[in-house]
């Protein structure tokens, strides 16, 4: 029986300069092979950030000087700017990282967010995504944001009171909910978000902060997340839940 010599065998008969003889079926596994080109695609830049973001009346954006502050995540110093976006309901920054530029037209009422190298995987993402919070800001100092919780469950109601001594600021006031526990929770409504209780079962959150907002929200939705059984929880906007059939014993 004639077996194949090994590979490291045959490697070093080759670099001494030895005359080597493979089986044909060997041949392949020897020769090289070009490098696999995974990806042929080109480069394509942000769909978000390529938009120009409209800025209507009343809304000034204000773009501060490069400052170095502590990165939390490299700890590195990075020198970056502040974007100020006031409007009728109040004001927002932004912080926004150095290889990115805002160009503000007041004579069309538009803005243009640019970055230097398109084709870091960092710096598209960073595009995309202060584009999104830019815009939000905007439409926030401008409209403001809403956010409405519904109340799905016998016995479930909620009102807004003030709590003097537990309030954390002057005129702060408290979400009350019965929620089917033996006592009522009471949740502290945060520093610029409005809260209000246009139904019983209704929770009307309002604030130019649509973070801030969403998460204060889910503060509340947390003490009755919806179940699938009989569909009782609380629902934050236009959430729905697909219900489960009883398991039967």
């Amino acid at each position: 029986m004639i077996l194949a010599p090994s590979r490291s065998k045959v490697l070093e008969k080759a670099a001494s300069g030895a005359a080597v003889t493979l089986p044909s079926f060997l041949v392949p596994a020897f020769q090289a092979s070009p490098r696999r080109q995974f990806s042929t695609t080109p480069s394509r830049s942000s769909k978000l950030g390529r938009t120009p973001i409209s800025i209507p009346p009343g809304v000034e954006i204000t773009i501060g000087e490069p400052i170095a502050k502590k990165d939390p995540t490299t700890y590195l110093r990075i020198a970056k700017r502040t974007v100020t976006v006031a409007g009728p309901l109040g004001k927002l920054d932004l912080e926004i990282p150095p290889f990115l530029t805002i160009s503000h037209d007041q004579a069309t009422g538009k803005a243009n967010l640019t970055i230097e190298n398109k084709d870091l995987k960092q710096q598209k993402e960073m595009w995309g995504t202060t584009w999104s919070y830019l815009n939000r800001y905007i439409m926030g100092v401008s409209e403001g944001h809403t956010a409405i919780l519904r109340l799905v469950g016998v016995g479930y109601r909620a009102t807004v009171e003030e709590r003097p001594k537990k309030a954390a600021y002057p005129g702060q006031k408290f979400v009350c909910l019965k929620l089917g526990f033996t006592h009522a929770v009471e949740e502290p409504v945060p520093h610029g978000v409005t809260a209000s209780t246009p139904q019983p079962t209704r929770i009307l959150l309002e604030g130019i902060d649509r973070e801030q907002v969403m998460t204060f929200a889910a503060q509340i939705r947390k003490w009755r997340r919806p179940e699938p059984y009989k569909g009782k929880g609380i629902f934050v906007n236009d959430e729905t839940i697909k219900l489960k059939q009883r398991k039967i014993k």
